[in-house]
């Protein structure tokens, strides 16, 4: 941004920064950054801007908390804008950020990745979605995944001693639960995000990229076998099959009692709680299971990229603060602060002290994000991977239905091919 004097600086959001001159006279350079409501807390916003702005005396920090609703098309204006007040960071989601490389207008970051912020060693489910060939956008800052909060009272009922480690192993826990009285799992017919995770275990994608053009993939083999163990897990317990996970909202199903699991990022423990404090204690996380014992389960990776915009005024001042915030510091207390998971698999141990924070870490080791391209927010504007897990699980051909759901998302990631 350009440089300001002290009397027009000012600051907007939840976080007030201070204003003032260098000695000397010299005025400081104003870094404008947007974050997204609850994704930092005050203390921790206040701890960064002092630490940033002791460290780099020419500059100042205007943190402006922005709100999820409607930031799509607030992102895209500030990022054809020509003012002098547009933001030089954007927090946005990971999956979001494929959006905004399509209009290109975000600065390329790929040197500062390589060079200097360690980015072989990022989630792949935040770094994939912010990448365009070899081309670096979005910097992962935070990560949260699914892992499955369960009833250690249950469990310990039913002889389990130990959560289980392979998927094999969860369907004969889950099945013994079940038989039990108890649901051994509330899982929603719909719940694709979790269904994802399975179909990546067994090789498969959603959809692929041919040619230059995306195709549905639910029809392969791999798709298939994923959702098979889908079919098989969800039938051990009674979740509606023609709803997704917040239809009923699954923390209120958990919480009254007689179920066993649910696949849930670990916050959810804190609702559920709340609604039965007769569960307090007796909540236990582990990592959804993979195939083998070795490594935990494919999950979908949701969370948190920065990215420059090509309009800022200063992006060696933008790009100092991306560093400072994805760095291995901040990156790590923000993740303790707010149980998330780091950036980096390197960084996991930093969390490894909480239950539900180490599980969704280590799944997030392993993790995913949607297909890689602007028009999947049109797949999921009318979602058909939810209608064909629901045909699928009252009955219906499971390979016939997953050709159709394919050729639902081809049209919508490829119209001219539809």
């Amino acid at each position: 941004m350009r440089p300001r004097l002290l009397a027009l600086l000012c600051v907007t959001g939840s976080l007030v920064s201070g204003c003032g001159l260098l000695p000397g006279g010299h005025d400081r350079h104003t870094v404008t950054v947007w974050l997204m409501k609850d994704s930092a807390s005050q203390d921790f916003l206040r701890r960064f801007t002092e630490d940033f702005e002791r460290t780099h005396p020419d500059l100042r920090l205007d943190i402006r908390i922005q709100q999820w609703t409607g930031i799509v098309d607030k992102v895209r204006a500030a990022l054809r804008s020509d003012a002098g007040d547009t933001p030089d960071v954007i927090e946005v989601g990971n999956t979001q950020v494929p959006l905004y490389v399509e209009d290109g207008r975000l600065a390329d970051l790929t040197l500062e990745s390589m060079r200097d912020w360690g980015k072989e060693d990022w989630l792949r489910g935040l770094a994939e979605p912010g990448r365009d060939g070899t081309t670096q956008y979005g910097v992962p800052w935070y990560a949260a995944s699914r892992v499955v909060i369960y009833r250690k009272d249950l469990f310990a009922g039913a002889g389990i001693t130990d959560p289980p480690k392979t998927r094999a192993q969860w369907l004969a826990d889950t099945e013994k639960l079940n038989s039990g009285g108890d649901q051994g799992i509330y899982l929603a017919g719909q719940d694709w995000y979790t269904l994802a995770g399975f179909v990546w275990d067994e090789g498969g994608e959603l959809a692929v990229r041919r040619d230059y053009a995306w195709h549905g993939a639910l029809d392969t083999p791999a798709a298939l076998r994923g959702m098979d163990f889908y079919r098989r897990l969800q039938a051990l317990g009674h979740g509606p099959v023609d709803a997704d996970e917040e239809h009923p909202p699954q923390a209120g199903v958990f919480a009254g009692g007689e179920v066993a699991q649910i696949v849930a990022v670990p916050g959810l423990a804190d609702s559920i709680v709340r609604q039965n404090p007769g569960l307090k204690g007796k909540l236990g996380f582990f990592p959804v299971p993979g195939k083998a014992a070795a490594r935990p389960g494919t999950v979908f990776t949701g969370g948190s990229d920065l990215v420059v915009p090509r309009n800022t005024d200063d992006q060696f001042a933008a790009t100092a603060v991306v560093g400072a915030l994805a760095g291995a510091k901040w990156d790590t207390d923000l993740a303790r602060t707010m149980n998330y998971v780091p950036n980096k698999t390197t960084l996991a141990g930093a969390v490894a002290g909480e239950e539900g924070v180490a599980a969704m870490a280590a799944g997030a080791a392993h993790g995913r994000a949607t297909p890689n391209t602007p028009e999947w927010a049109a797949v999921e504007a009318d979602n058909p991977i939810k209608g064909y897990m629901t045909r699928v699980l009252r009955g219906a051909d499971p390979r016939a239905e997953a050709r159709r759901a394919a050729r639902r998302i081809t049209e919508e990631l490829t119209p001219d091919l539809g």
